[in-house]
């Protein structure tokens, strides 16, 4: 299937001669949570803004469902829902209105029971009558969530859509989130939680210094650049690794009394067969195991080091 986005080439330098992106070049599938990743400052604002229409690129092409975004932006901003990071809201009106103009924007007809559903979804139901300044901003955001569903949009991009909300109204919004996903909307997500993307996302990009460090299947990801730790607790204290030992990744806790090995999540489990075997000929036992994972957090934190 073709993807819904693709980006090309892509480059844009502002007239401080800040270059923000470098020949980017993605591809995003129809009906995914795409997580885009990267530290401040790596370009992921800028990304969102050149396909959505707001920044103009240096170079480079950005189609939308077929449509290029300079020689058809109609047909392609139609399609797109943009939830920015600044709140920027029409703090006299009602969240009623403030949402229903945002769907007449796009030529959409009036629909309040659309308006009504995308309300409720968002726990603002009883706040369609309040104006947006009264809200808190936690609020305010999920308003400026309602306005890019306004129209129906089958791309939504989202960016850092949970900055400010407290945890409960952020679980809602991962719900919502995945709601959206299976009716099949896109959606593209930056967000600097990396637990959202780790709960959420089908796919990761990780942009760094403007490029496209590398896209991936979540679980995939995970699989491939994730390590495990094996931890035995030991029956009796080592005061070294055994010299037979040696070959094995393994360190040994200050006290002596727990052996780490350390080891790709790829590996198969004979690698651990093999160690347990070589510790028991050596007599060494343990009283307990446990393993450990490595979290989407501290691949990309390794990533994004690697590249610098």
């Amino acid at each position: 299937m073709q993807p819904i986005i693709q980006v090309r080439g892509l480059e844009k330098t502002y007239a401080t001669g800040f270059q923000a992106l470098k020949g980017v070049d993605l591809d995003i599938r129809r009906g995914e949570i795409f997580a885009l990743l990267g530290p401040n400052g790596a370009g992921k604002t800028t990304l969102i803004s050149t396909v959505c229409g707001i920044v103009n690129a240096t170079a480079g092409t950005v189609t939308v469902d077929g449509h290029d975004i300079v020689r058809d932006w109609r047909a392609a901003r139609s399609l797109i829902g943009l939830v920015p990071q600044e709140l920027t809201t029409e703090a006299f009106e009602s969240v009623w209105a403030t949402v229903s103009f945002s769907r007449g924007l796009f030529g959409k007809p009036p629909d309040p029971a659309h308006i009504e559903k995308v309300l409720k979804d968002l726990s603002l139901w009883n706040k369609k009558d309040s104006k947006v300044m009264a809200l808190s901003g936690g609020m305010k955001r999920r308003v400026m969530i309602a306005k890019a569903l306004s129209h129906e949009p089958r791309i939504l991009f989202l960016d850092e859509p949970t900055a400010g909300v407290d945890v409960e109204l952020r679980r809602g919004m991962w719900e919502m989130i995945g709601r959206l996903r299976d009716s099949g909307v896109t959606i593209i997500l930056t967000t600097h939680y990396i637990e959202e993307a780790e709960e959420m996302a089908d796919s990761i990009g990780v942009i760094s210094n403007g490029r496209i460090v590398l896209v991936e299947d979540k679980a995939a990801l995970m699989r491939k650049l994730g390590k495990r730790l094996l931890t035995l607790q030991l029956q009796n204290p080592l005061e070294s690794i055994p010299a037979e030992l040696a070959g094995y990744p393994l360190t040994l806790s200050g006290d002596g009394r727990e052996l780490v090995y350390s080891f790709d999540t790829q590996d198969d489990q004979t690698g651990i067969a093999r160690l347990l075997r070589k510790l028991g000929d050596h007599g060494i036992d343990f009283t307990n195991l446990h393993t450990e994972e490595s979290s989407l957090e501290e691949i990309f934190v390794s990533l994004v080091k690697e590249r610098a």
